[in-house]
């Protein structure tokens, strides 16, 4: 019986040791000391072709991270994101521009505001314009863009026809390029040559010598044939965004209906990361923390 008793002792402690094993790998201490946990779930978005290319990589890498999580992230403009999210079909909707300006205020309240980068929004011409026209002052910029100055010769150009590649109204990008470029003029619309999809901008000014536009940093050397033009001879650059000599940048925003939960929470936390703020810079666009002024 004796015998019987210490086997039964024997067997329970090798059973507890086995739990408080098992316990141990479930609490299993990820880098940082924080407990590791598997993301699941889905996170949609949409909005801002502007910001398009950095919200892709990040689901890129997070979803490389979290297998589980499923990841649809589109553009469609600030004002397309701003009101799925309001009206729940993504969870996040991407933004140039703050949601006052694309919403109700009524509406605007109920979304939290993610600042995840700084983007600087750059005018570019074809190539063989921008060889020749290298700067435009602001009253040049407001008479092309306002459809005031139709022809080249007249900012120190060829004889040749300006052509517009402009943006929709619910552009964010077009909201922020109005505001700072333009100083709050409306741009001219050119509905056969409208689109809110930046590479295709790039392509459409490739395409066409006379053509103008403009697009984010982060968009420029995609195509040989487009360059950059300065505004009043400060050209558009992380470093002048960053001391406030060159004026057309803006915030670049991730909505939440609410404050953000589940995997839509561990995606903004990753976009905000150490580790993807390298990334940052590298894609063209501005870290918060680095501007030397504010808006």
């Amino acid at each position: 019986m004796k015998l019987n008793k210490m086997i039964a002792i024997g067997l329970m402690g090798v059973m507890t040791m086995g739990v408080i094993a098992g316990c141990g790998a479930d609490t299993k201490k990820a880098e940082g000391g924080v407990p590791a946990s598997k993301v699941t779930g889905t996170v949609t978005a949409s909005g801002s072709s502007a910001l398009l290319p950095l919200a892709k990589l990040a689901g890129d890498q997070f979803k490389a991270k979290n297998p589980d999580v499923s990841m649809t992230i589109n553009g469609g403009g600030s004002g397309t994101g701003l009101k799925q999210v309001f009206d729940g079909t993504v969870t996040i909707g991407n933004s140039d521009v703050a949601a006052e300006e694309k919403l109700s205020p009524e509406q605007a309240k109920q979304l939290v505001d993610h600042k995840v980068a700084v983007v600087t929004m750059a005018t570019v011409a074809n190539k063989k314009i921008a060889d020749t026209v290298k700067t435009l002052s602001k009253d040049q910029l407001k008479g092309i863009f306002t459809g005031q100055i139709t022809n080249w010769s007249a900012v120190g150009g060829p004889d040749l026809p300006i052509t517009l590649i402009s943006r929709p109204a619910t552009s964010g990008t077009r909201a922020v390029f109005e505001k700072f470029a333009l100083d709050g003029a409306k741009e001219a619309t050119n509905k056969s040559l409208e689109t809110d999809d930046s590479g295709a901008l790039i392509q459409t000014i490739a395409d066409n010598e006379g053509a103008i536009g403009y697009v984010a940093l982060s968009y420029l050397g995609k195509s040989d044939k487009v360059a950059p033009i300065a505004i009043g001879g400060v050209a558009p650059t992380l470093e002048n965004t960053y001391n406030g000599t060159y004026p057309v940048w803006g915030y670049e925003h991730m909505y939440t209906k609410g404050e953000a939960k589940d995997a839509a929470k561990a995606y903004l936390d990753f976009v905000v990361s150490d580790e993807f703020g390298k990334k940052i810079e590298e894609m063209g666009y501005g870290v918060t923390s680095k501007m030397k002024v504010s808006r």
